[in-house]
């Protein structure tokens, strides 16, 4: 039998000292977030008290029925939650076929498109947003969710899950297309079909990246939508801010749900997301 050796001092003193930072880090982490949990349930006179409450003295869950009454919160909600979803489903149809065009299928100037691709991702949003108003504008687009929708599949955020299902795919061994090919598949069967059930942890981290970023997005909305009926939840939570002040109860309440979403698609998609993070980008 193999003798087992125990760790050494030094390694053992160094995986606690690792430890240690990590949970440093992490608390410091999650100390707003507990911190916007407890604000949702207290008094607004009791938000701001010396020293600080993180459990309150009474919970007061009467501030999340207020914000239904003040604001048309759960239209909010919906229009975020469908915007979101087509974002996601359309990037990542779009970007894995392109994808895997990018990675698997050799074409003349292939390189050189990937490459002005790349370029116009480099290109700040706030460049392009007066072109894109005035071209939304003149198809009438201009308080519609078309923008909201259409332009993250095709713009920057699309061009980012190409080079992130590129990368994926690249990983993918040519024998197991070629054996594909032999057996008379065609290219669309052999990415529906080998492709994305392979490509899942890929697929998995562009769906996380994307609903985040959907999600959280206040530029576009705040550019091309005018009506309170048609804004998305970023939009939403800056009606509780005004020239007065802010009603933080209700902005920490509206926020503590408008973050659940988020919490839900990440831990769905948990391992795959982290198996993709760790798999995405190993080749060239």
């Amino acid at each position: 039998m193999k003798a087992t050796h125990k760790p050494s001092f030094r390694m053992t003193s160094g995986a606690v000292g690792t430890y240690s930072v990590l949970t440093i880090i992490s608390f410091i982490m999650i100390v707003p977030f507990l911190w916007m949990i407890s604000t949702s349930f207290k008094e607004p006179q009791n938000i701001f008290t010396y020293p600080p409450q993180f459990i309150p003295a009474t919970f007061r869950f009467q501030n999340y029925i207020d914000v239904f009454n003040l604001i048309p919160f759960h239209r909010f909600y919906f229009n975020s939650v469908y915007i979101a979803l087509l974002v996601v489903l359309g990037t990542v149809f779009f970007a894995s076929l392109s994808g895997y065009a990018f990675a698997k299928i050799p074409f003349k100037g292939r390189n050189a498109v990937f490459l002005v691709l790349l370029s116009a991702m480099m290109i700040p949003h706030e460049v392009t947003a007066i072109p894109m108003f005035l071209f939304m504008r003149e198809l009438n687009w201009i308080n519609t969710h078309l923008p909201l929708i259409l332009l993250p599949i095709f713009g920057a955020g699309g061009i980012f899950g190409i080079f992130v299902m590129r990368q994926f795919f690249i990983t993918v061994p040519v024998e197991l297309e070629e054996a594909a090919m032999i057996d008379g598949c065609s290219r669309f069967r052999i990415y529906a079909q080998i492709m994305l059930p392979i490509a899942k942890p890929g697929l998995a981290t562009l769906t996380i990246f994307t609903f985040v970023t959907v999600w959280n997005e206040f530029f576009d909305p705040l550019i091309f939508i005018n009506s309170r009926e048609l804004m998305t939840l970023p939009l939403g939570l800056s009606l509780f801010t005004d020239e007065v002040g802010t009603a933080w109860h209700y902005l920490m309440s509206a926020t503590v749900m408008a973050t659940v979403p988020l919490l839900i698609v990440f831990f769905l998609a948990q391992r795959q997301f982290i198996e993709g993070v760790a798999m995405t980008g190993l080749k060239e």
